[in-house]
């Protein structure tokens, strides 16, 4: 396919220069809705025999200099512009106040016609008018540790509304407050401690909650104090609170919130912790993910336990949408936190709180005057293959990429931004999108369709004469009736169809001709060549310019190209020629050629795999025959072994082989027979593959058979021994045991003491009988 592309060219040198080339490079092409469709520059000739005879009709695609070059008139040329249309183009308002709706954009809709990679350039408007309304809601965390902030902003009512006054006459503020989803981890589920989530010391305490939405947007201050004053401090378990919670309903929930069509529309969010995001709610098994609806029930949000928390894409995805612009206000130890998430929500600022919180109006001040004099210009999803970039027409605006940026821009200030709009590719419909200034309502609409069609007012004759009367003319093409086809319409193809007479033309299901001839009645009619050759063969697959070259030479000089392949003179051979036949430098001193293992190809061996050059003689990945020949060579020797019962067909590898006395000098290879003996060998590969020759010692080496008798005497005695000596053992240890419990027994005789007293039941064998007569005279 004929294919344009544009090319931007960099001439770099010592001054910069930038030179834009229209470029057309071709493959194939078929009609001019083809070249218009390949690229931005290709244009197409509908001049009625501009080809030349055998020249392809997508000759007529190329840029519009190299047609006119060809004499191609320039009325003939056919080339698709972009168009821009502006449909609504209001001029820009002064100040807001006015009947209808302040317009700070222009201009509001545009219409875009574009070529496929052709890029159109506008110019978009924008001016911030005076006294523009402001939608401001504060968004407070209610857990405990911000009870001082709570006190302080009971008291900066009537301050906050004055600083808003100070920015428009048209200012309203509304207010909302947040902790945490009420279940465990998040927050203590104790009946008890879900109606008072506070500390015991702690009087004023509310329940646990979501986020809660308190007061929509209002211009009374009675109203705001009021409700403010009626806060209480809440409580929850974790440090990160359901900031983003918060922050998604009140950007969906418009109605409920009260934000106007018209104003510039600011969240305010005051906390001193981080905030938990999508996947945490996993912890409380919340599975289901956060859908970014409104889910508002008697100011509460109801969702709260059964939805998991918005990502931070969800949410910066919704403050665009919604065109609202956060201000974090936090304190110290968070502002890095913040910081990171305001890179990831566009037109969002941070703040840094004092401990508690007075400073918050001149926090938020200087936070809008900061979001206010920034005008980021940017647009929403694109259609596929369309690319939007922007340059900004202000002092310091900066190069050109996919958002426009001006900065310092006062109220009433003009500033101008160049839309660049490149499609890429066609569109099949017309589709539309939206640019504008971030946290702005005022957009542009681009309605944006492609031109992929020729327009080329072709006459109205239906047989025209250039189609030999059969055919009517397209485009400068000849668009033939039922049952002609050619460039003229000269072929009838008769019951055939056109496609089938086409399909003759192609190899393999490939291009018609290989794109190097016309079809014609299913023949191929190949071009002829620069050099004056032509393209031959059926398909006109074949010339005779492409065959290798040697030393620059077609062929080496040495043969004749022949359909892309060389056919060498009989003393030549290779894929070019460039080898004389000759096996000279492949044979070995022994004559045969590369040693049987391969083929001589420009004098050099071309070895079987694993063999090397020069000769192929060795083989360092081959497995030695030392191990695959070990069982053939037991068998050709000793006649025994696996293979000794067709040993001449098995091992007919081996095709000579001695018994000797006695090998040559050097290590021989051994293998073990199946009685165990070592049988030593030498073996050699002669000339080819496996072709080898083998050296057999007689004798074999065996191992000497076992003594029975010495055997069996030796075990029969060495376990009498052992039974011996276990038998000495335990009388041994008998008599230690002996020898131990009597001296045991010595020494407790020697500590034991015996009584002098006489034993009272002890009766001694010796009577006395005194007489009582007796006087003893």
């Amino acid at each position: 396919m004929y294919k344009c592309v544009s090319l931007l060219l960099l001439l770099m040198g010592r001054g910069v220069l930038s030179q834009e080339v229209e470029v057309c490079s071709k493959t194939v092409i078929n009609s001019c809705r083809d070249c218009i469709r390949s690229g931005a520059y290709c244009t197409w000739c509908k001049q009625l025999n501009f080809t030349k005879p055998g020249e392809q009709e997508a000759a007529r695609c190329d840029t519009r200099a190299q047609l006119e070059e060809r004499g191609c008139m320039g009325k003939d040329i056919v080339s698709p512009l972009n168009i821009l249309t502006v449909t609504k183009n209001t001029a820009l308002s002064t100040n807001a106040f006015v009947k209808d709706e302040p317009i700070q954009l222009r201009p509001q809709e545009v219409n875009l016609k574009l070529r496929p990679g052709l890029p159109r350039t506008f110019k978009l408007d924008f001016r911030r008018v005076e006294g523009y309304p402001v939608d401001l809601y504060y968004l407070m965390d209610l857990s405990y540790s911000m009870e001082d902030d709570l006190r302080s902003i009971k008291t900066l009512g009537n301050e906050l509304f004055k600083a808003l006054q100070g920015i428009t006459k048209q200012g309203r503020i509304g207010f909302g407050s947040f902790v945490d989803k009420t279940v465990l981890p998040f927050t203590n589920t104790n009946p008890e401690k879900l109606k008072k989530p506070c500390e015991e010391k702690e009087l004023f305490c509310q329940p646990a909650f979501g986020y809660r939405h308190v007061l929509s947007m209002t211009e009374n201050k009675a109203d705001f104090n009021r409700e403010v004053d009626k806060q209480r401090i809440s409580g929850n378990l974790d440090s990160p609170e359901g900031t983003l919670d918060a922050i998604m309903q009140a950007a969906v929930c418009g109605d409920r919130i009260g934000w106007r069509n018209s104003s510039t529309r600011l969240i305010v969010l005051t906390t001193d912790d981080g905030f938990h995001m999508a996947g945490d709610g996993k912890l409380a098994g919340i599975l289901e993910p956060n859908d970014e609806r409104c889910y508002m029930d008697n100011k509460l949000y109801t969702k709260s336990n059964d939805m998991d928390y918005p990502s931070v894409g969800q949410v910066a995805s919704q403050l665009e949408k919604n065109n609202i612009q956060p201000i974090f206000a936090v304190t110290k130890n968070m502002e890095n936190v913040y910081r990171e998430l305001s890179r990831m929500i566009p037109k969002s600022e941070v703040g840094v709180l004092s401990e508690d919180s007075k400073n918050v109006v001149e926090l938020i001040q200087a936070a809008y005057n900061r979001l206010s004099s920034k005008v980021t210009v940017t647009h929403d999803a694109l259609p596929d293959n369309v690319r939007v970039t922007y340059t900004p027409l202000c002092p310091g605006g900066g190069p050109a990429g996919d958002k426009g940026v001006c900065d310092n821009v006062k109220v009433g200030d003009l500033v101008s931004f160049n839309v660049t709009v490149t499609a890429d590719e066609c569109i099949d419909r017309e589709r539309s999108f939206l640019i504008g200034p971030l946290g702005i309502k005022d957009k542009l609409k681009v309605s944006l369709s492609t031109r992929c069609e020729c327009e080329c007012d072709d006459p109205k004759e239906e047989n025209h004469k250039d189609c030999d009367g059969k055919g009517k003319v397209k485009c400068g093409m000849c668009s033939c009736n039922a049952g002609f086809v050619g460039q003229k319409c000269e072929c009838a193809i008769g019951e055939k169809d056109e496609s089938s007479l086409r399909a003759a033309c192609r190899k393999d299901n490939g291009t018609e001709c290989e794109g190097r001839g016309d079809c014609v009645c299913g023949i191929c009619q190949c071009y002829a060549q620069q050099g004056g050759s032509t393209y031959y063969g059926t398909h006109c697959e074949c010339e005779n310019e492409s065959c290798e070259k040697f030393q620059n030479k077609l062929c080496g000089g040495n043969g004749k190209c022949r359909c892309k392949i060389c056919e060498c003179n009989p003393e030549y051979e290779g894929t070019a020629c460039q080898c004389k036949k000759s096996d000279e430098q492949c044979r070995t001193p022994s004559g045969s050629v590369c040693s049987g293992r391969g083929t001589c190809q420009c004098n050099q061996c071309k070895c079987i795999e694993g063999y090397q050059r020069p000769y192929c003689l060795t083989c360092p990945a081959c497995q030695t025959p030392c191990i695959t020949k070990g069982k053939c060579i037991e068998c050709l020797g000793f006649q025994t072994g696996p293979f000794s019962k067709n040993c001449s067909q098995t091992c007919k590898s081996i095709n000579e082989f001695e018994m000797v006395e006695t090998l040559p000098p050097g290590k021989p290879c051994d293998v073990r027979d199946v009685e165990n003996c070592r049988v030593f060998f030498i073996i050699k590969q002669l000339d080819g593959e496996d072709n080898y020759s083998a050296q057999i010692l007689k004798t074999r080496e065996c191992p000497e058979l076992p003594n029975i008798y010495a055997i069996i005497g030796g075990s029969i005695a060495g376990v009498a021994l052992i039974g011996l000596l276990i038998l000495l053992i335990i009388k041994a240890i008998l008599y230690m045991r002996d020898v131990k419990e009597f001296r045991r027994f010595e020494n407790e005789q020697k500590k034991g003491k015996w009584s002098p007293g006489d034993n009272p039941l002890f009766m001694n064998a010796t009577t006395t009988v005194a007489n009582p007569t007796f006087t003893g005279e």
